[in-house]
């Protein structure tokens, strides 16, 4: 599109030039031009701009194809190293004196934090507590080199484990070798989900879930997650359920068994864990206690029941020592029903670890690729299902606790990863000893921070359609589990989009007083319209789904016309439909057919549509199609101002020729188009046509208040 520079250019070529001359009996005399900037169309622009006109004829396809190709021409050695192996990036610019004493404390208090954690978590996967270990360790070392995130804690969490715990309950026995030996191979099918999504770019797609539906989940799993707990404070079993409804009833039918010692001791931990987190959250000085909670809970726990003996409080029990041995996933057969658990814990993985991980990246000023960040995921998933790990993915609260103790780079997860393994060589003699009821009140006090009834209440007052959205989430979750929730949640959100999308926006715009800028008549009451005209601006690409929508609301402004704002002659009908097409970035086939009828139904009622404002791209599908040479050329405009001149002009001249010809019958009377062609060369006054003063005699003054459509000149 050619840039104008100068004040003094007129129509162009595709537009006709609009000559003015005062009327007899007025003062001026001097004749005036309607200033049209001119909008380049395709046809006179090929030669020219050649070049941008092939590139935009492109598929997006072909154009990204062709992004990718240059960019890989202008990688050197070093980009393949970093895009390969993202570690690389922190390597080469690590300042040991500086970064290595922050990393070093960062990594402990996150390992010491892990070490708890990941026990309680593998028993709420339905696991024995050492695959909780095992879980933070190998694929915290292959993270550490393939992701991308530098404060990413990647470990074992709790609503992954519940996930697992969920879909595996139903195909085997948590006490059998094959539910354990299922857990890992889903580790490995994740791995191979987000590494292939990672590879293809296709993290986008989860972008179609809003963060209501993430916060409606997350609350009601953590619900569901507290619940399942509850059998380790009551000291009886309860049904393994991701439903509220049978949770609760277990929970009832078994009060005979219940048992006070460890009620009053997972309580008291619980109360304990709690209060260290706030403490931690809300004063800087104590944040330390945030990440000592979970080990000191354990501690606590641990020393009273070796002291008191306290039989009737069941304990981990003896714990396997040892760093995991290499092993093959077994059971491929069971993949087809743990695929639709290994796509959702990706979702979850994308939803969650990614959004961490760039919120981190962003705090401490570097850049993150989402897609490598999900392939680093992967990796770290499939090489943890050779060594007896169970899914992984980043921990929101170890993640905080890595960045608040100032983590520099990921030589924090690499002392996690060392501190575990410790861990699994040194001290497993003394985990079981470890009392269950304090694992359990370790995750309800993680899980506590994932209840956000706030999101819910300021949903509430911000807009009820996603506040609806986040309780059919939570709602659906609860009482019908965890996949159907999931579905709901997404079902809900997708049509809410797909409503949107074929409902979009459409404003009628008129002109702000003393100005040339035209904005939406709703927004600005103030902005006035001109008779027989309306100027409609389409807030959306045009394509299938929503053109019978627009069509249908450009006939609801034909007919109800408000003239509590109008400006200009009076006359008794529209003759003018002005398309503001600045927002539309796209328009397919059916929208073009569409157009071609709006046109000829219009045309059949002597109405003009004109078009303004058009982008590049949609300008040449209009051009392809036929579109702008049967609406025809001067009636596409840079400006809604520009088409706004020229027609005003026409409504001035068709309400004289009603005038001059009063008495015809309305089958001899000419048809709109001719009456223009006929009478483009009468004068008028510009200013007059806009206050709507000019009279038959043509001689009271315009309103001083009112901006003529371009001022006079000297």
């Amino acid at each position: 599109m050619e840039e104008i520079t100068s004040a003094s250019v007129y129509a162009s070529a595709s537009s006709r030039d609009f000559t003015t001359t005062p009327p007899p009996g007025t003062s001026d005399a001097m004749p005036r031009q309607v200033k049209v900037i001119p909008l380049q169309h395709p046809s006179t622009a090929a030669a020219a701009a050649a070049p941008s006109s092939s590139s935009s004829s492109s598929s997006p396809w072909d154009n990204n194809l062709a992004r990718w190709r240059s960019r890989l021409k202008r990688m050197t050695w070093i980009d393949w190293i970093e895009m390969c192996l993202p570690c690389s990036r922190w390597i080469r610019t690590y300042k040991w004196r500086e970064y290595l004493q922050i990393d070093l404390v960062a990594g402990i208090t996150v390992g010491v934090m892990l070490v708890p954690q990941g026990m309680s978590y593998a028993k709420l996967a339905g696991l024995e507590p050492i695959y909780g270990l095992y879980a933070g360790f190998v694929p915290v070392f292959v993270y550490a080199i393939f992701g991308s995130s530098r404060q990413l804690a990647v470990g074992p969490v709790a609503l992954v484990s519940l996930l697992v715990s969920n879909v595996l309950s139903g195909i085997a026995d948590s006490s059998d070798e094959l539910y354990t030996e299922l857990a890992i191979l889903l580790a490995f099918m994740v791995g191979i989900c987000e590494s292939i999504m990672g590879l293809l770019r296709l993290g986008w797609i989860i972008r179609f879930i809003s963060h209501s539906v993430i916060s409606g989940f997350t609350t009601a799993s953590a619900i569901v997650i507290a619940l399942s707990q509850a059998k380790y404070f009551l000291g009886y079993d309860i049904v393994r359920s991701s439903k509220i409804i049978p949770l609760i009833k277990s929970i009832i039918a078994g009060a005979d068994g219940f048992s006070w010692p460890p009620f009053v001791m997972g309580s008291a931990i619980l109360a304990i864990l709690l209060v260290m987190k706030h403490l931690g959250k809300s004063r800087k000085y104590l944040r330390f206690l945030r990440a000592a909670g979970p080990l000191t809970g354990v501690v606590l726990g641990t020393v009273v029941v070796k002291v008191f003996a306290i039989s009737s409080i069941s304990l981990v029990g003896e714990i396997p020592s040892g760093l995991p041995s290499f092993s093959v996933p077994k059971h491929f057969g069971y993949m087809l029903s743990l695929i639709p658990t290994a796509l959702l814990i990706t979702g979850v993985a994308i939803l969650e670890s990614v959004g961490i991980a760039k919120a981190l990246a962003a705090k401490n000023g570097y850049e993150l690729d989402s897609n490598q960040e999900l392939f680093g995921l992967g990796v770290a998933n499939i090489v943890g299902s050779f060594f007896l790990s169970y899914p992984t993915t980043g921990s929101f609260s170890r993640s905080a606790v890595n960045h608040e103790s100032g983590a520099k780079t990921s030589v924090s997860g690499i002392v996690t990863g060392t501190i575990i393994g410790c861990a699994l060589i040194f001290l497993t003699s003394l985990f079981e000893y470890i009392p269950q009821c304090v694992l359990a009140a370790v995750v309800i006090s993680a899980v506590s921070g994932l209840v956000d009834y706030e999101q819910a209440v300021l949903l509430w007052c911000i807009d009820k359609k996603d506040f609806l959205l986040w309780t059919i989430t939570a709602v659906t979750t609860l009482f019908l589990g965890i996949e159907i929730g999931v579905l709901a949640g997404v079902g809900v959100s997708l049509a809410f989009v797909i409503y949107e999308s074929a409902n979009p926006h459409i404003a009628v715009l008129g002109r702000l007083p003393g100005t040339t800028i035209y904005r939406n008549v709703e927004q600005y009451p103030e902005s006035y319209t001109y008779n027989g005209i309306v100027i409609v601006r389409i807030d959306a690409p045009i394509y299938f789904a929503n053109i019978s929508y627009i069509k249908d609301r450009l006939r609801e402004y034909e007919i109800e016309v408000d003239r509590s704002t109008k400006r200009g002659p009076e006359v008794d009908r529209v003759y003018f439909v002005i398309l503001e097409l600045a927002p539309v970035t796209y328009i397919d086939s059916s929208a073009v057919h569409a157009l071609k009828d709006l046109h000829q139904e219009y045309k059949s009622r002597n109405i003009q549509l004109a078009i303004s404002n058009p982008n590049q791209s949609v300008l040449l599908t209009l051009s392809k199609a036929g579109v702008v040479d049967l609406i025809g050329k001067e009636w596409y405009f840079v400006r809604v101002h520009d088409a706004v001149q020229v027609c005003l002009q026409q409504v001035q001249r068709v309400k004289e020729d009603v005038r001059s010809s009063p008495d015809l019958p309305v089958e001899e009377k000419p048809s709109l188009l001719e009456r223009l062609l006929k009478q483009r060369g009468e004068d008028f006054w510009i200013g007059e046509l806009e206050s709507g003063n000019r009279t038959t005699s043509g001689t009271e003054e315009m309103e001083s208040h009112l901006e003529p459509l371009l001022p006079r000149k000297s």
